[in-house]
């Protein structure tokens, strides 16, 4: 919808299939000095192990992926480093979310230091999970105009030193464009795509303060 209403319908539905093409040949997951991988979503029921990921075959479809490709781009820990396990997810059947106990037996057998990963808004920008094996990273501010959460990013190290630096969300402007009929269009227009989109849950304030954070 939002190609052909910018384009057209022709030229907008060829953008569409010619960008989900593209889709099925971009990385799913990277790994940095085989000791940090990041990816999406998380790791959901299905991925032991970085090698099932790798062997996933170009171009990728949703069907060939299946189970995999769910847990890489929709799964989400669990609300604390409490609750393990797996359990439903809310985002929609079929989905779930993992808790400590498999990141650490991920890392574990995969000889990582560390998952990072994305697919929540956190409003610290970052938020840590499983004594910090796994950190969610979202670099949106203000995420859809409405959380008023920060953005972070990660600056890493050759020493695989992991800084997060945080990105503020901009006070309201002085004067006010926001009252155009133009800008008003676009908002509601925005308010009702987003309707029509599965919710991107926002997790509470991390308590976590934002020192310079090493992996052990």
């Amino acid at each position: 919808m939002e190609c052909i209403e910018h384009m057209g319908e022709r030229d907008g539905v060829w953008t569409w299939q010619r960008i989900n093409q593209l889709f099925n040949w971009l990385p799913l997951a990277a790994l940095i000095e085989d000791k940090i991988i990041c990816m999406h979503g998380g790791i959901g029921r299905s991925i032991n192990h970085v090698e099932q990921i790798e062997n996933l075959q170009r171009p990728i479809t949703m069907e060939a992926g299946s189970v995999i490709l769910m847990d890489l781009l929709w799964s989400d820990p669990t609300e604390n480093d409490s609750v393990e396990g797996l359990r439903p997810n809310a985002r929609g059947p079929g989905l779930v979310t993992f808790g400590p106990d498999r990141v650490m037996e991920f890392c574990k057998s995969n000889n990582l230091q560390l998952i990072v990963r994305a697919h929540e808004c956190v409003m610290d920008g970052f938020e840590r999970f499983a004594q910090g094996h796994l950190i969610t990273l979202f670099s949106a501010t203000n995420y859809c105009g409405t959380a008023n959460n920060a953005g972070a990013i990660l600056v890493l190290g050759r020493d695989l030193v992991v800084v997060p630096k945080l990105i503020h969300p901009l006070p309201p402007a002085a004067t006010s464009p926001e009252s155009s009929p133009e800008h008003q269009f676009e908002d509601t227009w925005m308010q009702e795509l987003n309707v029509q989109r599965p919710p991107t849950p926002t997790r509470a304030s991390s308590t976590s303060n934002i020192a310079l954070y090493r992996n052990s």
